[in-house]
């Protein structure tokens, strides 16, 4: 699979580890070039590296940017994700109080992504799954679970597969609508945090699925 990944951050970081373990041929994107250079190498194989508003190689677009640094690429760059399958992992929260979403009351940042590109496939994933634990790919010898929702089956089975290639357990989590459940559930998991003792090393897990 031919997966670009936006964003060089933790999670941009997590994400590209994971899949590299899955053989996939990876592009890393960055609005610096030297950033996205220094993972691509770290990554090694078949990893390449790009500067935003280079093509992107990927057929399945990671935005692994904050929401609203999310919002600005597509405004600035909404055209090159015609026709991809775009992932979205933000949980959409108010940076400047940091006591809920900024979303509309009935909406998630996954249904605005979608609103903005009706040529993409928006799938959510990865939303509730913290860098550190993504990386490793599991707790307490627990794999982590992905929780993957999207209106295209196509696109969702995609990232499914994507996920399980990983090395992690992909969930169906319905259609594009259920990601305004994802985005509460992420944004708990963050808030708690401090009362977990603070390590951002925790997950949310199912447990009883086959």
């Amino acid at each position: 699979m031919r997966i670009s990944i936006i964003g060089t951050g933790n999670m941009g970081r997590a994400i590209a580890t994971r899949a590299a373990t899955g053989h996939h041929d990876i592009q890393v994107v960055d609005r610096d070039r030297e950033h996205a250079g220094a993972l691509a190498h770290e990554l090694g194989g078949n990893a390449t590296a790009a500067q935003l508003g280079d093509p992107l190689t990927g057929d399945v677009v990671v935005l692994a940017l904050y929401y609203q640094p999310v919002m600005s690429v597509i405004k600035d760059h909404g055209p090159e994700l015609e026709g991809k399958v775009v992932v979205d992992i933000t949980n959409p929260v108010n940076t400047e109080t940091f006591d809920g979403l900024v979303t509309p009351p009935n909406s998630s940042a996954a249904e605005e992504i979608q609103k903005k590109l009706p040529g993409s496939r928006v799938v959510k994933a990865f939303n509730t799954t913290l860098a550190g634990p993504l990386t490793a790919g599991e707790v307490d010898g627990y794999l982590l679970d992905v929780f993957v929702a999207a209106d295209d089956e196509e696109a969702k089975s995609a990232v499914t597969d994507l996920v399980e290639s990983a090395g992690l357990r992909a969930l169906d989590a319905g259609p594009l609508r259920r990601a305004h459940e994802l985005e509460a559930i992420g944004f708990l998991q963050m808030t708690m945090q401090g009362a977990l003792g603070n390590t951002w090393s925790t997950a949310v897990k199912v447990l009883g699925a086959s």
